[in-house]
């Protein structure tokens, strides 16, 4: 009987998703420009589902001291109350309310994430095109360093760069985007290594285009579609190394709201039946579904293939 209810409510979540994201495609259709419109009918309903979520997130991150009840770091009654009229999910282990702290978390760590990825594809994708498009001594200097870095597990290595510089936002956003960074590089020059060797490329070596210029105009453009969908599986990666480390106690720190710490801090909540403590871990889970469906078609349109 556990059975059936269990895939009862898994058939109607599945469902219900994907009537939102028929919903929303059609509300894009019909208000988007033309040739928005004429992708998103292509679109598979996982991908118009992926992006009212990820749309969603970014709505309760901009917006989060208007939509929160409390302040962040305000306690407003008991430790671990009950769900109730007053606090919709309950408080946390100090008192604070636990609505408020997912509202502000999703700005906090998704915040944090979004700028770690976009800093680690700066570095990495410029070293990578460089490395490419150089080629000799430079290229073999930056592969080698790479490989080191790559060669100590990411989890193990951000812990002791944590332990060591300490684990302030700055010095979280450097050493995870340092160590993404070295993925980007390999997929960059992987992707430029092909580019450089074409005609246009040589063409424009002849007519004296500087180095910026061949990066800039000719290989970066022409690299975009995968480093695009790689942008988004870092984003992941990001996103729960970040949610993986406050958890530890190392990532985001306390009073700041995070996700990840806020399950560690709520954890006791689980052996008395209360599903508290897995709303952060639900709401980490729903937004990297989200984001890989969005670049699984992104990617597929990327590669010409036809359904």
């Amino acid at each position: 009987m556990q059975f059936l209810i269990t895939t009862f409510w898994i058939v109607f979540f599945v469902a219900a998703a994907l009537c939102l994201g028929w919903l929303f495609r059609t509300m894009i259709i019909r208000l988007a420009p033309t040739n928005f419109a004429a992708s998103m009918r292509r679109a598979p309903l996982t991908a118009s589902f992926g992006m009212l979520v990820i749309l969603l997130y970014i709505f309760v991150a901009l917006f989060a001291p208007v939509l929160a009840p409390f302040g962040e770091r305000e306690i407003v009654g008991g430790e671990f109350l009950p769900w109730s009229s007053e606090h919709l999910l309950g408080t946390d282990n100090l008192g604070r309310d636990m609505l408020t702290r997912m509202i502000y978390g999703a700005r906090n760590t998704v915040g944090i994430a979004l700028a770690t990825t976009a800093l680690a594809f700066v570095v990495g994708a410029l070293l990578g095109l460089l490395a490419a498009t150089v080629g000799g001594w430079l290229d073999q200097v930056l592969g080698r360093t790479v490989d080191v870095l790559m060669a100590i597990p990411a989890l193990i290595f951000s812990l002791l760069l944590l332990t060591i510089f300490g684990t302030s936002v700055t010095t979280l956003i450097l050493v995870i985007a340092l160590i993404d960074s070295t993925r980007v590089f390999r997929l960059a020059r992987s992707v430029a290594i092909g580019i450089v060797v074409m005609d246009y490329i040589e063409a424009a070596k002849l007519r004296g285009e500087g180095l910026w210029y061949l990066i800039t105009r000719e290989i970066l453009p022409n690299a975009m579609a995968p480093l695009v969908a790689e942008f988004g599986l870092r984003f992941c990666f990001v996103f729960l190394a970040i949610s993986a480390l406050s958890f530890l106690g190392l990532g985001i720190q306390p009073p700041t709201a995070d996700w990840g710490s806020m399950v560690r801090e709520n954890a006791t909540l689980i052996t008395f039946g209360d599903i508290t403590p897995l709303l952060p871990a639900g709401a980490i889970a729903l937004l990297t579904v989200a984001v890989n469906f969005v670049v699984d078609w992104k990617l597929h349109e990327a590669s010409g293939l036809k359904e």
